[in-house]
C-alpha cells in the first residue's frame, strides 16, 4: 500500500504495559517447566507493570497470584517455551479479569431506553452519536437522540450535527432547563414517530456532586430506562474506576464504556472497572469518527495487550465493507488484467470506511508493535487520492499509457512531485501482479490456508 504522507502515530494505549509484560515473560527463556524460583521474578514484574498502568495494587496482585498458582508445576510442551506458556496463562487471566465473555446491548422488543450519563468532557454525546450510528447501521433500528445536557452550551449544537452526520433526529426542547421533562417529552415524541431506540445524552460535571447525582437519578426513575450505560474516559486513569464506582451507587448502571483509548493512557481502568463496580464493559471508543465504536471483547482486548494483534475484529470490519456484486466484478477484471485506478479509488474508499490507520494496523499480529515509530496518519490515502484524480478518466483506465510527459502533468495537477507519481505507479504495478497471481490455483491455495487459520474463515 502507497503512502504518501505520514503523520506520527499516536501512544498505543497499551504500548508500556506491553512492552513491560514482554521484558517479564523474557525472564523465563531457556528454561524447561515453570517453577517457583523462575516464575518469581516474572510475576513481581507482571504485577509491577499493571500497577505502572493505573491497576489498582489489589487487583494486579490478586490477578498475579492467581497466574502464579496456574503456572506453577505445569509442564512445557516441546513445542513450547516456558514464557509462551505463562503468556498464555497471563492472556487467560486477563481476559477473565476484564469480564470473560462479551456482553451485548439489552435492546427489548418495546422501545429501547438507554440513558448515557457520566462526568464532563468524558466524550458522552459523541458516543451518544456514535452509539445512534451502530444501532442504525449494524442493528437496524430507528434511534432518536434526546439532548438532554441543558447546561454545557455546545452540547444541544454538538448532538444536532452528529445526528445529521449519521443521519438520525435529535428531540431538543429550546430553552427548557429541565431534563426530566425533556426526557418525558422525548419518549413521546418517539412513540409517534415509530423510534424504536431512544437515546438520551444528560449533563455532566467537571467532578461528582450532590445536584449532578439528585438530576440524573431523576431522569433515571422518570424513563425507568432499558439500560443505563455509564461513561468514562480512559485518560483519568484509576480517578475513572473511582468515578464509576460512585456512578454505580446512584444508578445501578448496566455497563460501561470506554472512550480515548487511542490517548496517551496506561489502561489501568480497562483492567481494573470490571471488578470495582462488577459491571461489564460493553463498549471501546476509539477517535472522533462516527464508526470508531466496537462492541468490548475481553479475550480480544487481552490479545492487544500482549502484543497479538486482533485478527477476528480486523476480519469483521473487512466484511462490514463486503461487497459480494463488486468483488466479483472487480474479480473478473483483474482476471482479464483490467485492474485500474478507478478500482483502485473504490478500494481505498473501503478500507477507509474500515476505520482509522492507527486502529486497523493495532489488529495486526506484531505490526502495532514493529509499527511504533512508523508515522501513519487517518489522511494518509489524501496525496494517493489526490494524483488519480489529477489523471484523465482515460489514463485511470489505462496506466500503462502514462509517461513522462503525463507524469510531469498529473504531478503538477495535484501539487506532487514526479517522483510521488512514479512511487504510486510502481507500487500499483505491483498490487496488480500480486492480484493476478492470487487468480492463480497456487495463489487460491495459498488463501485458502490463511482462511483456514482465521477464526469465522471458510
Amino acid at each position: 500500500m502507497y503512502f504518501c504522507s505520514l503523520a506520527k502515530i499516536l501512544t498505543n494505549m497499551f504500548q508500556s504495559l506491553q512492552d513491560k509484560l514482554d521484558k517479564a515473560l523474557h525472564n523465563l527463556k531457556g528454561h524447561g517447566h515453570i517453577s517457583e524460583i523462575n516464575v518469581a521474578e516474572t510475576i513481581k514484574e507482571v504485577r509491577r507493570a499493571l500497577v505502572d498502568a493505573d491497576v489498582s495494587y489489589k487487583v494486579a496482585k490478586d490477578f498475579t497470584n492467581d497466574v502464579k498458582e496456574k503456572a506453577l508445576g505445569q509442564d512445557v510442551l516441546t513445542t513450547l517455551q516456558p514464557g509462551q506458556l505463562l503468556t498464555k496463562i497471563v492472556h487467560d487471566e486477563m481476559a477473565e479479569l476484564m469480564g470473560g465473555d462479551a456482553v451485548e446491548l439489552n435492546i427489548s422488543d418495546n422501545p429501547t431506553i438507554i440513558l448515557i450519563a457520566g462526568l464532563q468532557g468524558s466524550g458522552k454525546t459523541t458516543f451518544s452519536g456514535k452509539l445512534a450510528n451502530y444501532l442504525k447501521k449494524k442493528k437496524g433500528k430507528n434511534p432518536l437522540l434526546v439532548a438532554g445536557d441543558v447546561y454545557r452550551p455546545a452540547a444541544i449544537d454538538q448532538l444536532k450535527v452528529l445526528g445529521e452526520q449519521v443521519g438520525v433526529p435529535v428531540y431538543t426542547e429550546d430553552g427548557s432547563q429541565h431534563p426530566v421533562e425533556i426526557a418525558k417529552g422525548a419518549l413521546k415524541f418517539a412513540k409517534e414517530n415509530n423510534h424504536n431506540v431512544i437515546i438520551i445524552d444528560t449533563a455532566g460535571r467537571l467532578a461528582v456532586d450532590s445536584f449532578m447525582m439528585k438530576e440524573i437519578r431523576q431522569v433515571h426513575e422518570a424513563v425507568n430506562p432499558t439500560e443505563t450505560l455509564f461513561v468514562v474516559d480512559s485518560m483519568t486513569g484509576q480517578d475513572a474506576v473511582n468515578t464509576a464506582k460512585t456512578f454505580n451507587e446512584v444508578l445501578d448502571y448496566n455497563g460501561v464504556v470506554l472512550t480515548k483509548l487511542d490517548g496517551d493512557t496506561r489502561g489501568g481502568a480497562a483492567l481494573t472497572i470490571r471488578t470495582v463496580v462488577d459491571k461489564p464493559i460493553k463498549f471501546i471508543s476509539t477517535g472522533e469518527k462516527m464508526e470508531a465504536l466496537d462492541v468490548f471483547y475481553p479475550s480480544r482486548m487481552a490479545d492487544r495487550i500482549l502484543g497479538m494483534g486482533d485478527v477476528v475484529s480486523l476480519v469483521e470490519r473487512a466484511q462490514e465493507q463486503f461487497d459480494e456484486e463488486e468483488a466479483q466484478r472487480l474479480q473478473k477484471k483483474i482476471a482479464k488484467n483490467k485492474f485500474d485506478f478507478n478500482d483502485f479509488l473504490k478500494q481505498i474508499d473501503q478500507i477507509k470506511r474500515m476505520g482509522n490507520m492507527k486502529d486497523l494496523l493495532a489488529m495486526i499480529p506484531g505490526a502495532g508493535k514493529a509499527l511504533r515509530d512508523v508515522e501513519i496518519d487517518d489522511d494518509a490515502f489524501k496525496h494517493v487520492e489526490a494524483i488519480i484524480h489529477s489523471m484523465t478518466p482515460y489514463e485511470r483506465e489505462n496506466p500503462n499509457v502514462i509517461d513522462a510527459s503525463r507524469k510531469r502533468r498529473i504531478a503538477k495537477g495535484c501539487g506532487r512531485s514526479v517522483q510521488d507519481v512514479n512511487q504510486l505507479l510502481k507500487q500499483f504495478g505491483q498490487m496488480g501482479k500480486m492480484m493476478k497471481f492470487m487468480q492463480t490455483s497456487q495463489g487460491k491455495n495459498m488463501m485458502k490456508m490463511m482462511g483456514n487459520k482465521l477464526p469465522g474463515m471458510n
